[in-house]
């Protein structure tokens, strides 16, 4: 039994340091958008605008606002979350401000130690539990009192990091694809890779692993600050698709790049997710759901699926 799980590991570990250097998936046309505007906040510990785009809940009392942040690939000028998915017109009408912003790529959204000479002067977690929280109360009258974060992939990571770390702002947290086991050996590794293959340097983000910063930003260390809130954590075992018969092995639409694109990153998200969920279920008072699938691929269409379920079992029950 001890075997077979270090093997797993062993095989996650290598997919999350290795899978960075995959060519990028082509991705389907934008799609049409109509839900929400794109408002440009002001980030003083970044010293820039930052786009965001924000999703109003409506007018009459005070809201709460969902925080939806992006992958390891983020644009500058967009989102993935409005490149790939519907999330911003299926939020349309439900009460719940959605601010989603732009930019980040490589970040980890999260306060670098120091600037970085490529991927430039990162003070995430600052803007997203303060900057931004501050424009959403005087600009579209957030409550600031009932709040989540979700994310995929690298924010998965992210958003697991910053409820732990923030558990009295974030009521809610949604991991879709995530790594949460950050100083886990293979994995801190994978997370430097991933740094890197965005042209940054690990060590600008949290100091030399395993040392530094490493140990207060990683979420299954954490996982205890979460207790009595509500988590959603989710990942396919990276084996088939049912949205994608090329990821199939044995179909006859089989493509063995595509699969080594899509697949391996979520073999190792598997992996991280389920010894996160093994430890965040031992936390007092933790409303837990997951979503561990038979099947499943990095990729657009299962974190749709996955968001939504999570607005239903987490988000909404947390905010109404």
């Amino acid at each position: 039994m001890l075997s077979s799980a270090r093997k797993r590991l062993t095989a996650g570990v290598l997919a999350l340091a290795t899978a960075a250097t995959a060519a990028v998936v082509v991705s389907p046309a934008p799609q049409a958008h109509a839900a929400g505007t794109v408002e440009q906040v002001w980030s003083a510990a970044m010293h820039r605008n930052v786009p965001v785009k924000i999703v109003d809940g409506g007018s009459g009392p005070a809201k709460p606002t969902l925080y939806l942040l992006d992958g390891l690939r983020a644009p500058k000028n967009n989102s993935g979350w409005l490149l790939e998915t519907n999330v911003d017109d299926f939020m349309a009408g439900k009460g719940t401000n959605v601010a989603i912003p732009f930019g980040g790529g490589g970040s980890f959204y999260t306060d670098w130690e120091r600037r970085d000479p490529v991927l430039g002067l990162n003070k995430w977690e600052t803007f997203l539990t303060r900057e931004l929280p501050a424009y959403m109360q005087e600009h579209h009258n957030s409550d600031n009192r009932r709040n989540g974060v979700a994310g995929l992939s690298m924010s998965g990571t992210a958003a697991l990091n910053l409820a732990s770390r923030h558990p009295g702002f974030y009521q809610a947290v949604a991991s879709y694809s995530g790594y949460p086991t950050v100083t886990m050996p293979g994995f801190g590794q994978g997370i430097q890779a991933a740094v890197a293959e965005m042209g940054g340097n690990a060590t600008n983000m949290w100091g030399t692993w395993p040392a530094g910063e490493w140990a207060a930003n990683d979420p299954f260390l954490t996982a205890g600050n979460l207790a009595g809130h509500r988590v959603f954590v989710s990942s396919g075992t990276g084996v088939g698709s049912k949205y994608d018969s090329s990821l199939t092995p044995g179909n006859a639409n089989f493509n063995p790049v595509k699969f080594a694109q899509m697949v391996p990153l979520e073999v190792a998200a598997s992996t991280s997710s389920q010894l996160y969920i093994a430890r965040i279920a031992t936390v007092p008072g933790v409303k837990l759901t997951t979503a561990i699938t038979p099947d499943g691929a990095h990729w657009w269409d299962y974190w749709q699926e996955h968001f939504k379920q999570s607005w239903a079992t987490t988000f909404r029950p947390s905010f109404f």
